[in-house]
């Protein structure tokens, strides 16, 4: 049995995992690690891109600056939290403001450390991209648009550093040859970036108490409810032209499954979302987006499955 002691030492590391969202961590890295592998350097070796240490401590880098960017916002956005999220609010309040911010300087020095390590283009890098995650936390998330545009680009932003890891090597010379590359690098990020788009405009509907008490000023707070949804019907239909790039145009494998699955969820999507009129219904469609973008990021091995059956028989080699 716990003592008391342990039992309390217990809740709040379970509560500071909840308010770095932890869960979501080792779905960041498999991404980072699978763009890598499958769209951003397929050309090279998939063992060379595992092995590769610099590229690690970018990914663990990535990882650790994003959960410190969930523990500023959740610091900011703690009475907001208490009405549209009371029982995770709860659990997230077992420690202190005072510890999560200690721990969340505590991260950003880490990844200062580790980024130094790799180049002063990355040390660079994360550290615009720490202070953007903190000024969009304590300014731009209250206001309409700005706020879902700057909340989707810096969900995307840990895969463009990978990408500058790779081409910053790449001579004026050669980039007409990664021209076809750098295309289907595009598309892909568009399409994470329209649904992680439509999934913000969902959260400031499944918010909207919340934010409405806090003073945010988001789309359905200023312009209505109606006028939210026929923006987030035209940012789900233009999710079409990077899926017809990547289907029609350029070869993405077996990939091109996911991405008609993904239209013909998307046209459920739509339709639910203008019957939907409860935070519980917006809710669900919220976590129908969590699942197209978690789905998507498994489905990137569908690009080449060859890969992991050569690295299969290579482990069964050793």
């Amino acid at each position: 049995m716990l003592s008391r002691k342990h039992k309390l030492l217990l809740m709040k590391m379970i509560s500071l995992f909840s308010v770095v969202r932890g869960y979501n961590i080792p779905i960041i890295i498999l991404a980072q690690y699978l763009s890598a592998i499958f769209i951003l350097a397929p050309e090279i070796r998939a063992l060379d891109i595992l092995f590769d240490f610099n590229l690690f401590l970018i990914v663990f880098a990535s990882s650790l600056t994003i959960a410190s960017g969930y523990i500023i916002n959740n610091f900011y956005d703690s009475k907001k939290d208490l009405i549209n999220r009371p029982n995770k609010s709860m659990l997230d309040r077992l420690v202190s403001q005072k510890t999560k911010l200690t721990v969340y300087f505590l991260l950003n020095f880490i990844v200062a450390l580790m980024s130094m390590f790799v180049s002063w283009r990355a040390f660079l890098f994360f550290s615009v991209y720490i202070f953007f995650i903190w000024f969009y936390s304590h300014k731009i998330k209250k206001y309409p648009i700005i706020g879902n545009l700057t909340a989707a680009l810096l969900a995307v932003l840990p895969f463009f550093a990978i990408l500058l890891y790779y081409y910053t090597k790449i001579s004026f010379s050669d980039i007409e040859v990664y021209k076809s590359q750098f295309a289907v690098i595009f598309a892909h990020a568009t399409f994470l970036f329209l649904l992680l788009l439509v999934r913000e405009m969902v959260k400031d509907l499944e918010n909207l108490k919340g934010d409405l008490a806090n003073g945010y000023q988001t789309i359905p707070i200023i312009y209505g409810e109606e006028t939210s949804k026929k923006v987030i019907t035209i940012l789900a239909l233009l999710t079409i032209f990077p899926v017809y790039v990547l289907i029609e145009i350029y070869d993405v494998g077996y990939m091109d499954i996911y991405f008609y699955v993904c239209l013909i969820i998307m046209i459920f999507f739509l339709l639910y979302l203008w019957k939907s009129n409860t935070k519980a219904q917006f809710l669900l469609l919220h976590n129908v987006l969590k699942f197209l973008i978690v789905a998507g990021v498994f489905c990137i091995v569908l690009i080449n499955p060859s890969v992991l059956w050569h690295g299969k028989r290579l482990l069964l080699m050793i």
